[in-house]
């Protein structure tokens, strides 16, 4: 495994683009970093990667050497567990990256069992709401809501995540239960507005077409726009507004009457559920093993 220690370090380099990033990610000296690369380049004969000072990017030959790196690496990690069996055996970082509500309230009840399954596995696990940078971040595989927004990762559809209208009922009491879309706003209604980046502009109150061809959005009046699933939730319960959120997670707070949902022939459209990764060849088998646990958790909740 010493000897891989060169391809794991340029292979590191190529997906975040950058000596030091990968350097810290590898627990290494960015110094020890360039020089390896630079005895790779000579040993293998060839330029492997273009360096400025902004900026680390893979030439022609470096191309085709990182194919048949990741290969190497991948076939390695198979090799060395090919006889310990489906459930033992797996060992290594795994670096992976859920929204934070579904970290909280599926993934995370449910890992005592995958860490148990796989206990030489390091697992970091990151839970945030906005889409990182698979590549440049180092992940081995996200879990994604809402559009992939990049045409260049692989994704696996889960199923799609229901979406309802929603309000406490001391809001309702206050102002009113809506029964058309025209009593959000004949009522006086307010809509907590929530996106990942605050002052951007609020999605709308989303809602079926008659015809049934697609979704249609209309601006409502806000006093709240939030940027966490988890306030955005906390403020339904407060009574702040009418919201628009997905069953799985709300769904304890309907069941106990905190929360009660609205308009239910005007649900938004369900948002597609997947999992993302960079490339689809050469998985390792921990990241596989990973992609098939977390599609057993969700399974419940999507339709």
């Amino acid at each position: 495994m010493h000897n891989l220690e060169p391809i794991l370090i340029f292979v590191r380099v190529a997906e975040m683009g950058s000596f030091t990033q990968a350097a810290d990610f590898l627990g290494i000296q960015k110094g020890r970093a360039s020089t390896v690369i630079r005895k790779l380049e000579e040993d293998v004969g060839a330029r492997l990667l273009h360096r400025t000072t902004r900026s680390v990017q893979l030439s022609e030959d470096g191309k085709a050497f990182y194919e048949r790196a990741c290969a190497l690496l991948t076939d390695m990690d198979d090799l060395e567990t090919m006889f310990s069996g489906e459930h033992v055996g797996l060992r290594g970082r795994l670096r992976v990256d859920v929204p934070t509500g579904v970290a909280w309230k599926s993934i995370i009840p449910a890992l005592p069992d995958f860490m148990a399954r796989y206990p030489e596995l390091e697992l970091e696990l990151s839970s945030t709401d906005r889409k990182v940078d698979l590549v440049q971040e180092g992940f081995d595989c996200v879990l994604r809501i809402g559009p992939i927004g990049d045409d260049s990762l692989v994704a696996r559809p889960l199923g799609q995540m229901r979406m309802i209208n929603a309000a406490s009922p001391t809001y309702l009491a206050r102002v009113g239960t809506p029964r058309t879309l025209d009593d959000l706003r004949s009522q006086g209604h307010r809509a907590i507005h929530y996106s990942q980046n605050l002052g951007a502009k609020p999605y709308g109150w989303e809602y079926p077409l008659e015809d049934g061809s697609g979704y249609a959005s209309m601006s409502m009046a806000g006093a709240l726009h939030v940027n966490s699933v988890q306030t955005y939730e906390a403020a339904g319960l407060a009574g702040l507004g009418v919201m628009q959120a997905a069953y799985a997670g709300i769904r304890p707070h309907l069941e106990s009457g905190e929360l009660v949902e609205i308009l239910p022939d005007l649900r938004p459209s369900p948002l597609d559920v997947a999992l993302v990764v960079a490339h689809r060849r050469n998985l390792s088998r921990r990241v596989r093993a990973f992609m098939n646990w977390v599609e057993g958790v969700m399974t419940p909740y999507l339709e």
